[in-house]
């Protein structure tokens, strides 16, 4: 993957929270950059306007920890990934979906 890598990641340790891939255009190349929350109890925030995509990690509190921002004309795809969350008991069911022959 190319691009800059933000925060700590690691193939033996599960996701603590929500991931954001960001791909921009970068002159006739793309470029990826992934955002993740670093530690649990962390997410990560998209917002954009003005011409700017900003993605920021956020604590509990809502205290900004790191922020990139994008020029929004130079974005391509911006990919979000929320962290698994366990099931409440007020949650829907979930029909399985059968293939068909």
């Amino acid at each position: 993957m190319s691009g800059i890598l933000l925060g700590e990641t690691s193939s033996e340790e599960p996701m603590k929270g929500d991931r954001v891939e960001v791909v921009i255009d970068a002159g006739g190349t793309t470029r990826t950059y992934d955002i993740e929350a670093t530690r649990a109890g962390r997410r990560v925030d998209v917002t954009h306007g003005r011409g700017v995509v900003e993605v920021t990690e956020t604590t509990r509190g809502g205290t900004p920890v790191r922020t990139a921002r994008f020029m929004a004309g130079r974005v391509l795809a911006l990919v979000e990934h929320p962290a698994v969350r366990r099931a409440l008991d007020d949650d829907a069911a979930v029909t399985e979906l059968r293939q068909s022959a």
